[in-house]
């Protein structure tokens, strides 16, 4: 299906269930989910096993379509149409875009705030982000009904560097949230906001030496053709929360609301599991075709230094205060 045919049709639920809304047992309920993605990428493999989940604990028969490799555009594009209630009904998406309704929202994927994978895992159990998805489910009405990610976030570049000195100056495109740019400004870089889609671009021209992402989004975009170097910086653990338009949830009934909840956490767990696992295998395989070099980068807690003082006054600016400190209590 073409991006424009699924536009022009406004919502995203079948006509069969808007002319009848599931009063008759026939009625079948198509739900369209959108991945930036491949079938081989974890964000994808999520919203696959969501699908499978979801069917399962529901037991009667739904429609899925999930819209893949950036058809139906970006993750900004999908979290509108989620809050719009068109298009697009479910979809992973980075809580960068989510700023316009929660300002604590891209906090919760800022560098350096967890100390390593363990502790991630242990801050999503606890469900210390309850407070940021609250919010987002009220002021934008998306529901966050999982969280995938895990994969631990390097930068890919054009030039090597391997301590602070040499990333000084470093051209480096960036997340739209602030608190990336003014985290890697105290670093000593030259951040820029650029769109996911022409980050390969940018660096091919000269606009920027270097970008960073997880393993995944490294291999699938290829950004190794253009930055060879990975700067095992290791500033960040990638959270990926699964949305799902409240719009779209209101209109389902009571028994598939129930499955959509239980397979969402369910299926965010599983996409962790997937990419944190898949993290080191991308690298080795990448690195022993020769299509990327790591680099051991010696000063990353030095780093972490100069970063600190500026996710603490983030967190109290945004009033996120509270979270960060529950946050850092988890042993």
């Amino acid at each position: 299906m073409r991006r424009r045919d699924v536009l022009a049709g406004g919502l995203a639920l079948s006509a069969v269930g808007l002319a009848a809304p599931f009063v008759k047992a026939q009625a079948q309920v198509t739900l369209h989910g959108a991945s930036q993605f491949n079938d081989d990428h974890a964000f994808t493999k999520g919203l696959a096993k969501f699908a499978e989940l979801t069917q399962t604990y529901f037991g009667k028969p739904i429609n899925f379509v999930l819209h893949k490799n950036s058809e139906l555009g970006l993750e900004k594009d999908y979290f509108a149409y989620m809050n719009q209630g068109i298009s697009v009904d479910y979809g992973i998406v980075s809580p960068a875009h989510m700023s316009t309704f929660s300002r604590a929202a891209p906090f919760i994927d800022a560098p350096f705030l967890f100390r390593d994978l363990a502790h991630w895992n242990k801050v999503l159990d606890a469900d210390i982000l309850k407070p940021v998805a609250d919010e987002i489910a009220q002021k934008a009405d998306v529901m966050l009904i999982g969280y995938g990610g895990g994969g631990v976030r390097n930068i890919f570049s054009n030039k090597p560097a391997k301590n602070l000195a040499e990333l000084k100056g470093l051209k480096v495109r960036v997340q739209g949230a602030p608190i990336w740019s003014r985290a890697f400004t105290a670093i000593g870089m030259s951040p820029t906001v650029i769109a996911y889609n022409e980050i390969y671009n940018a660096i091919q021209n000269g606009v920027i030496n270097a970008g960073e992402n997880e393993a995944a989004g490294v291999e699938s975009m290829k950004f190794f053709e253009v930055g060879p170097n990975l700067l095992l910086t290791e500033h960040a653990i990638t959270i990926r929360p699964i949305c799902f338009s409240g719009k779209t949830y209101k209109r389902l009934p009571a028994e598939l609301q129930a499955a959509v909840v239980k397979a969402g956490k369910e299926a965010g767990a599983y996409g962790r599991q997937v990419e944190s696992s898949e993290d080191g295998q991308k690298i080795d395989a990448l690195e022993k075709a020769g299509k990327l070099k790591r680099i051991a980068f010696t000063e990353r807690d030095a780093m972490k230094k100069l970063v600190d003082p500026v996710i603490a006054a983030y967190a109290k600016e945004i009033g996120a205060d509270k979270i960060f400190e529950q946050l850092n209590a988890v042993t």
